[in-house]
């Protein structure tokens, strides 16, 4: 294979018109052009025809364009037809299904109107049998033919029973027969019968009910001892269903008629704040008991275990009792003042168990009384879990503590002993109070009121006490959180220790 060589332009050649290469170019050009023109007849001008061919050219894209803008326009017509042939298509589709449902909407009220139309019905028809049962009950009733009144009375027992369910009444009709043991009865309501029958007595005329046609009422004492044996055991409801042969929705309502019953009508009379002459005799026995002049009431606030709320949950959690228990804890607080007896003169109750019982004492009616000047010359004695007020007595917390503080805090721990055995005492005898109960949290503080009450006439009646039922107060005080005292406070605390001190009042244990 031969390689020749090739002549590279120089950019001056590209320009130079007279060079050989270009000459030749230009001469093969011309004659080809020539050759054209002669084929097509004539020998015109090659310039001319250009021209022509150039006008033909743009007429031919001009053509082109028109046809595809044309085409252009056909589509978006298409489009546009097609796009309103679907919009025509759904809207009927639309208006189908919307007359479909109105239809099924119709056929729906006529049905729950012919529902309606057959129960009112029926219900005539009831009340029309009723009506019949009663004129014949009333006209049998008038009869003298024993064999008749019988008939009748089995035919309207046998009627009851399509109301009232057949249970066993076995073991209240026992307790309440008067051969009852007095042991066994004092066991299973915590008090004695005497003391049952006197509130029976007080609640009679505000829980009495009236038989009707198809079922004779619960009796007074059986709806007492219903409420009193739930708060004394503090048993399931289905449990007390089944010991009074009762329905557990009734036996609730049953325990939330006689709780507010003993709210409204023994509160007022058995948990009261005492007259002058009450309060007097409460200090002269405070005072020989620990040697402190003016004490008018020992205070404690404890818990209540309650279910965890569905609202507010970390207001009601207790932390104290969850970190003892080792799981979550809820409660609300009881907070009371009793007398040297164990007697309660003022509770406060229904606060969320996260409040300390400072923040308790200052939401208290006890707190608005001594605010107008209620509790002139009255001692209050508390734990350290309560502020130094000018009303409110407590022990010395911090270190070091001299001879007379020491026998101050000896002295005053006996006073606040009497109301810790009083809420040891409550929580015992009521079993609901140491245990998460299935009452509402709106209704359980009525129901806390209840128990405090009883417990009141239980004191006052000397009832006493199973020594089983004993009940250990595990409530831890706290240092408060607004623990501000007045000056005069912080002197007549000082002088009340330096007088037990000095007139050999004070205690003798820190020697």
């Amino acid at each position: 294979m031969e390689i020749t060589s090739f002549t590279v332009l120089s950019p001056e050649d590209y320009y130079n018109i007279s060079s050989p290469w270009f000459q030749e170019l230009e001469n093969g050009f011309n004659k080809k052009r020539n050759k054209e023109d002669e084929s097509r007849g004539g020998g015109g001008n090659g310039f001319l025809n250009e021209e022509e061919l150039k006008k033909s050219g743009y007429g031919d894209i001009f053509a082109s364009l028109l046809l595809e803008e044309e085409e252009a326009k056909q589509e978006q017509d298409q489009w546009i037809t097609e796009s309103q042939q679907d919009k025509a298509f759904f809207e009927s589709n639309h208006k189908r299904k919307v007359q479909a449902m109105n239809e099924y909407y119709n056929q729906l009220q006529q049905h729950f109107s012919e529902v309606d139309d057959f129960d009112s019905l029926t219900t005539k028809r009831a009340r029309k049998s009723a009506s019949a049962l009663a004129a014949i009950v009333a006209t049998t009733a008038g009869d003298d033919n024993v064999n008749v009144g019988n008939e009748t009375s089995s035919g309207s027992s046998q009627q009851r029973r399509l109301w009232v369910k057949d249970r066993s009444k076995d073991w209240w009709d026992r307790c309440n027969h008067p051969d009852f043991p007095e042991e066994e009865f004092r066991k299973a309501f915590r008090m004695s019968k005497a003391t049952f029958g006197i509130i029976c007595k007080e609640l009679e005329p505000v829980v009495t009910k009236k038989n009707t046609m198809l079922r004779d009422a619960i009796p007074v004492r059986q709806r007492v001892a219903v409420c009193i044996w739930r708060l004394a055991t503090g048993e399931p409801l289905r449990l007390v269903s089944k010991r009074f042969g009762l329905g557990i929705s009734t036996c609730h309502k049953l325990v939330l008629e006689v709780c507010s019953a003993i709210k409204n009508v023994l509160m007022p009379k058995f948990l009261q704040w005492p007259d002058e002459k009450k309060m007097k005799e409460i200090k002269e026995e405070f005072q020989s008991i620990s040697g402190i002049p003016n004490v008018g009431g020992s205070m404690y606030t404890t818990h209540v275990p309650i279910i965890a709320p569905k609202v507010n949950v970390a207001a009601y959690f207790n932390r104290r009792h969850t970190e003892r228990n080792q799981k979550p804890s809820y409660s609300i607080t009881v907070q009371g003042v009793v007398d040297q007896k164990g007697v309660f003169t003022d509770v406060c109750i229904g606060w969320p168990g996260s409040m300390p019982d400072d923040q308790v004492l200052e939401k208290s009616a006890l707190y608005q009384r001594a605010n107008k000047r209620g509790l002139k010359d009255i001692w209050i004695v508390g734990n350290s879990g309560y502020p130094l007020r000018d009303w409110v007595l407590v022990p010395y917390t911090h270190q070091n503590l001299t001879w007379a503080q020491h026998g101050f805090n000896e002295k005053i721990g006996k006073v606040q002993n009497v109301a810790k055995e009083a809420f040891a005492r409550l929580k015992g005898r009521w079993s609901c109070l140491h245990k998460r109960t299935e009452v509402k949290l709106l209704e359980l503080p009525m129901v806390l009121g209840a128990c405090c009450v009883l417990h009141n006439i239980c004191e006052m009646s000397n009832e006493e006490m199973d020594p089983e039922l004993q009940f250990e107060l595990f409530d831890d005080e706290m240092i408060p959180e607004n623990n501000s005292t007045s000056a005069n406070a912080v002197h007549a605390r000082d002088h009340i220790a330096h007088n037990l001190l000095h007139h050999g009042l004070g205690g003798t244990g820190f020697l």
